[in-house]
């Protein structure tokens, strides 16, 4: 008897693709750095709500956001030392 567990899954048809829930990339952006929401906002300047929407799937980022994100994604250590160096005002 063949054992079920160990059978591959069928590939995913498109209705599959549109049904599944989709993980944020900016959550997973967010885990990658080890940050809490909090953290993140605090971090790169990004009201928690914002963050919030995204992340939950309210609101897709904008092509600026999208683009700010990418740079976050590359090096992370020289946007948050930028804000630094251009005192950045904080997230409300």
């Amino acid at each position: 008897m063949k054992d079920e567990r160990l059978t591959d899954s069928p590939p995913m048809t498109e209705q599959d693709l549109a049904k599944a829930r989709r993980v944020p990339r900016v959550t997973t952006l967010r885990r990658a750095l080890r940050m809490t929401q909090e953290q993140f906002s605090a971090e790169f300047k990004i009201p928690i709500g914002t963050l919030r929407d995204w992340e939950q799937g309210r609101v897709e980022p904008d092509a600026t956001a999208r683009a700010y994100l990418r740079a976050i994604a590359g090096n992370a250590e020289a946007v948050s030392k930028a804000l630094i160096t251009y005192r950045v005002p904080a997230a409300e």
